[in-house]
């Protein structure tokens, strides 16, 4: 679609606002909104100026001018729809949307070159280097985006007090209250949220309505279902797309869940980990690369894949560490990376072992359909920036063939009475206890590693040098020293009495 094709579809669907959408230097989607009726063809072909200087690890104010350049593939209706008559048609009559949004680039006004720090930028780099390499051409992704719905969310942070305060009919702790939503005594155990049926799963409708959305925006969705927390807890998982579109969809899926939530009177939470005692929420990651239209990834080797995968392998292994400062970005992230919630705490790999970083799917022997998916990602992750990330490390280990080592099967060593083969045992490899390859505890020591190793970023310039150490002073300031100096409500269980 061309600008003028752009605003002939605006006019024709008597879309009254279009909200120019962009994702920010640190992950969040920001928005500026302007009237139909003013735009030009020119506006939508050379963008629209704005303010950068405010955007958190972006622009001075000095230089903060630039340009938001939409995309015109991107274009789409907002949700909640409005009806008809919100919109100004007679009841009945045919509407597009009152409002349409679409995903801009970000440009500097004077060069008119794309900004180093945009992050839709830095994965388009990261698609261009991709085919550039001659290994292959094509990334695909398709993310398993889990979250938690709340009925009430209070929380504050004040010099003399701190405290949040969740609620969900679903929570155990509602078990004798009486509600609506749930009456008491049908809430979940914990542990035994995953896959229930109403009236246990009270999001089925939810999920449902965003489903929906999601497919009148041409976002494909594979499956959804109720997560392991018995609070509230869900998964959508979206059907593999492009680097760049699966980036795009990721970020509009998120913003479609806030949406449609909060259009039901519920709230939701991307945070990691929200609750103590039960599983956070990951984004695990399913990866391939293909090349001409054929898979890349489906081999002979172990599990079904290839030498190429086992390398790519190899390379995400490797720079593991460092990529944990974009894939799990927050302090909140390292709470989620804890044992005994089937989140990863080891840099291994493995078929069908849910405990590894990189599991390999063994579900269908189909060559296209072999995969690599990382289960240490969360869902407050860039991901333009992961993504960008994740297939640069694969190159890497795909160019340098980079040896991922042995795979680990077995989470620990089976006893002589536990009936496992040893030939099996053999077969597997080294087991998951072992402390060697562990991923870093803290976002601090995420931060550290990509300090260490970022050269397979910026080796080709998709990631440009300053944008490390933007990404870097950004997070030590805006939220590592921020959290160092506030006091936990925790120490006062620890230590007032003391």
């Amino acid at each position: 679609m061309t600008p003028q094709q752009m605003l002939q579809r605006l006019r024709d669907g008597r879309v009254q606002t279009l909200h120019c959408r962009f994702m920010d230097f640190p992950g969040r989607w920001q928005q500026v909104s302007f009237a139909v009726a003013t735009l030009r063809v020119d506006d939508l072909q050379r963008g629209f100026g704005f303010d950068g200087s405010l955007l958190q690890g972006w622009r001075d104010i000095n230089e903060g001018d630039m340009v938001l350049v939409p995309d015109p593939a991107t274009l789409r209706p907002c949700f909640p729809r409005q009806p008809s008559s919100a919109a100004g048609l007679p009841d009945g009559e045919a509407v597009s949307a009152a409002a349409m949004s679409v995903v801009c680039d970000i440009k500097d006004p004077v060069t008119r070159k794309t900004y180093s720090r945009d992050p839709r930028s830095i994965a388009r780099r990261a698609e261009a280097v991709l085919t550039a390499s001659g290994l292959a051409d094509t990334a695909y992704f398709a993310p398993e985006l889990e979250f938690f719905v709340f009925d009430r969310v209070r929380f504050d942070q004040r010099p003399h007090t701190a405290y949040y305060e969740l609620d969900t009919a679903e929570g155990s702790w509602t078990r004798g209250r009486r509600s609506d939503i749930m009456p008491g005594g049908l809430q979940m155990q914990p542990g035994q949220g995953m896959f229930p049926l109403p009236p246990q799963d009270t999001l089925l409708g939810l999920r449902e309505q965003i489903v929906r959305h999601l497919g009148e925006v041409d976002i494909p969705v594979r499956c959804h279902h109720h997560e392991v927390a018995p609070a509230g807890q869900c998964e959508i998982d979206l059907a593999h797309l492009r680097l760049l579109e699966a980036a795009d969809a990721l970020t509009q899926t998120r913003q479609i869940v806030r949406e449609t939530a909060a259009a039901n009177d519920k709230v939701v939470t991307f945070m990691p980990k929200p609750m103590h005692g039960c599983n956070g929420s990951g984004l695990h990651v399913h990866f391939s690369l293909f090349k001409d239209g054929s898979p890349l990834f489906a081999g002979r080797l172990y599990a079904g894949l290839s030498r190429e995968a086992l390398h790519a392998v190899g390379g995400l292994m490797r720079h593991g560490p460092a990529l944990l400062a974009f894939t799990n970005p927050t302090v909140n992230s390292f709470k989620r990376l804890r044992p005994g919630f089937e989140a990863p705490t080891r840099l291994s790999y493995a078929s069908r072992n849910r405990d590894a970083a990189i599991r390999i799917p063994v579900y269908h022997p189909a060559p296209d359909r072999r995969r690599l998916e990382l289960r240490f990602p969360d869902p407050l992750a860039n991901p333009y920036l992961a993504y960008a990330a994740i297939t640069l490390a694969a190159v890497d280990g795909i160019r340098n063939a980079i040896d991922p080592g042995e795979p680990m099967d077995l989470v620990a060593p089976p006893r002589a009475d536990s009936g496992v083969d040893p030939e099996s045992q053999a077969r597997g490899g080294r087991t998951c206890d072992a402390d060697e390859h562990r991923l870093p505890n803290s976002l601090d020591g995420a931060l550290a590693a990509l300090e260490r190793d970022h050269a397979f970023l910026t080796a080709d310039g998709v990631f440009p040098d300053d944008v490390i150490q933007a990404w870097i002073r950004n997070k030590r300031q805006q939220e590592l020293e921020i959290l160092q100096e506030r006091i936990h409500p925790m120490e006062y269980c620890l230590y007032f009495d003391q």
